[in-house]
């Protein structure tokens, strides 16, 4: 078949026979993939405006590189990595649950609400150029002197969007969960806490050390599963802190469209950020290390082939996570004068070095399942995990090491947090981890869809993995040497740097573009377009879904 065929037509797929889930899923992964794509274009056009700031679009104008920057990790966590991993979530638990989603509609509802805000968030900073940089962190956002109040109300109906996405996801994971059918239909909902939270590896570890029989030999709830409810915990409480802040600056928004004038100081400063730091770390020190946690756990198993090595630990791990996640915001506050030294000590530092030993754990536990399985063949699947696990391997003794007070002088505000660990940890470690079970989920998803070029998926793997540490590496080199992070520098500062980051945006960029031709060469035009067609067993009912199709499918 020739390219244009390819192009048109894809390799075997058949959109026609998908069911409503795997559509639905489907969906989700084409938008995550296309905002990953525009995260990714925004970030080289900041990284090439370093190396020469009148290249156009930015043209010098520090108020379209402010936008950029300000929306483009809501493009990216939100609008590319929230969609990939709740579209993955809702499809995979009936498939380790066995039992049907609760409710098809509402997945349907989740993307299209995540879609929308991201997109309105986006507007707001294209058309108003709407720049706070720290998009809901006060008193800034609410500075209506200095922004567009009406790209202000935008960006926050967006941001609010997202967070009503996002609630209605953990809606419909916990409504499955706790649904009484299949598996679990004797289960007790005590029993089901007790495994979601990881307290039967933990009842299991004290059992063994006091040489009585296991709490339990057959746990409710798979592993993989635990780490979805658990890592859902932490995406509720982070939902609610950021729908707060962002009801709290859309109130002072319309207040000045309406003529009033409210005081941002009538708001406690110091109170607020801990308020806000607190949920939004639950994000990244909380819901990102426990849900990757879990996608290692089910990738290891579903590669090798193999029960997990220390399940019983890797259970416990993920219960102490509940707690080191909860307590350790005050690392970012490390620098403010304000936040009281004790808080600083205790949640900044030591609960903070507790996060080495828990993701250590995790990286640990996969890599054992892995080795003990030998030999292995070098799939895709394995290649990106283990890409993923280097990622990781490498950010978080980054974060370890600026949660120090003494280094968090040196490091604080420069190029070394975002770069080295913040960079590094999402598009090497989280965004690794994704494309591996993505090539895991892809052929339950399309039906055993052949994929178009190896060649391909192999020139995206080495261009993904390289650009990404390149680029981190080299902006944490530059914030080393002192370069501030938020920051537009116009004189050709720290230009050595910024010119191997720059190229490294490109390998990322060009790594995107193989990928996406890929993907595009095995569905087809066509197929992209049948994925938007409403399925045969597609409903809006809130409900459990009477077809026994959506399951039959994730079991394939």
């Amino acid at each position: 078949m020739s390219f244009a065929k390819h192009l048109i037509s894809g390799t075997n797929f058949d959109a026609g026979s998908l069911t409503a889930l795997q559509k639905i899923t489907l969906r989700a992964v084409v938008m995550s993939f296309l905002f990953y794509g525009l995260a990714s274009i925004e970030g080289t056009l900041m990284r090439v405006a370093l190396v020469n700031p009148n290249i156009p679009p930015i043209e010098g104008s520090a108020s379209h590189y402010f936008s950029i920057m300000t929306v483009h990790p809501i493009v990216g966590i939100f609008g590319s990595t929230y969609q990939l991993v709740f579209a993955a979530f809702m499809f995979l638990i009936p498939f380790l649950t066995k039992k049907p989603l609760y409710s098809v509609g509402l997945a349907n509802f989740v993307w299209i609400n995540i879609t929308v805000g991201t997109a309105l968030a986006w507007i707001a900073a294209f058309i108003w150029h709407y720049a706070p940089l720290y998009t809901l962190y006060w008193p800034l956002p609410a500075d209506v002197g200095q922004f567009s109040t009406i790209g202000g109300v935008v960006f926050i109906v967006g941001v609010a969007l997202i967070m009503i996405g996002t609630l209605a996801f953990i809606y419909n994971i916990y409504a499955t969960i706790f649904a009484r059918v299949g598996v679990h239909a004797n289960k007790t909902t005590k029993e089901l806490l007790i495994s979601g939270f990881g307290i039967d590896g933990m009842l299991n570890l004290i059992n063994k050390l006091r040489g009585k029989p296991p709490y339990t030999k057959e746990p409710a709830l798979s592993l993989p599963v635990v780490a979805i409810f658990r890592g859902t915990v932490d995406t509720f409480l982070d939902a609610l802190v950021i729908l707060g802040a962002g009801i709290l600056v859309l109130a002072y928004l319309l207040a000045d469209l309406s003529g009033a004038t409210w005081n941002v100081h009538a708001i406690d400063a110091l109170l607020y950020k801990n308020f806000f730091w607190w949920g939004l770390d639950l994000v990244a020190d909380g819901l990102v290390l426990i849900y990757v946690a879990g996608t290692w756990y089910l990738l290891a198993t579903i590669i090798t082939g193999q029960k997990l090595f220390m399940e019983n630990v890797a259970r416990a791990a993920l219960l102490l996570e509940l707690v080191v996640s909860w307590m350790v915001w005050s690392h970012h506050l490390l620098g403010d004068q304000g936040q009281p030294e004790m808080m600083k000590l205790i949640s900044g530092e030591m609960v903070t070095a507790f996060e080495l030993l828990t993701q250590g754990l995790a990286l640990f536990i996969t890599l054992v399942t892995l080795w003990k399985a030998r030999p292995l063949k070098m799939t895709f699947e394995l290649k990106y995990l283990l890409g993923g696990l280097v990622g990781f391997g490498l950010a978080v003794p980054a974060a370890i090491i600026q949660a120090d007070m003494g280094m968090n002088r040196v490091l604080h505000n420069t190029q070394w947090i975002i770069g080295a660990h913040v960079h590094i940890a999402l598009l090497v470690g989280l965004y690794m981890t994704l494309y591996s079970a993505v090539y895991v989920l892809w052929p339950m998803l399309t039906n055993e869809t052949r994929l178009y070029s190896t060649k391909l998926s192999n020139a995206h793997f080495w261009l993904h993995l390289i650009g990404g540490i390149g680029m981190g590496a080299f902006m944490g080199m530059a914030g080393l040497d002192g370069m501030l992070r938020r920051h537009f520098y116009m004189n050709g500062e720290y230009h050595t740097f910024m010119v191997f980051a720059a190229i490294c945006a490109v390998m990322l960029v060009t790594a995107w573009l193989l990928f996406l031709l890929n993907i595009v060469l095995s569905v087809g035009i066509k197929g992209l377009i049948g994925i938007f067609l409403p399925a045969e067993d597609e409903t809006a009912t809130f409900g459990i879904d009477p077809q026994p199709s959506v399951v039959a499918a994730a079991r394939k």
